[in-house]
């Protein structure tokens, strides 16, 4: 039977620390909380019958305008 070996705990090899994220949580959450809003106002424009052109501009307009309200609105850091 072969016995199995768990991996060396501690440091990674060489000494380097482990790297930082690309992205901070607040960065993702308000991302992505942006893109659901633009989703869902583009997709409502479209239902209203308006060209598909115009539902995808009011989707990334609504999208933009929402990142800087959302940054407020969402807990981040205290400065």
């Amino acid at each position: 039977m072969t016995e199995m070996t768990p991996p060396p705990a501690g440091p990674a090899p060489g000494g380097s620390a482990p790297e930082p994220p690309f992205l901070s949580l607040h960065t993702t959450v308000v991302l992505l909380t942006a893109l659901v809003v633009g989703l869902v106002l583009g997709g409502l424009t479209a239902l209203t019958g308006a060209p598909i052109a115009g539902a995808v501009l009011a989707g990334l307009t609504s999208a933009g305008s929402s990142v800087p309200v959302l940054r407020s609105l969402i807990g981040g850091r205290s400065r």
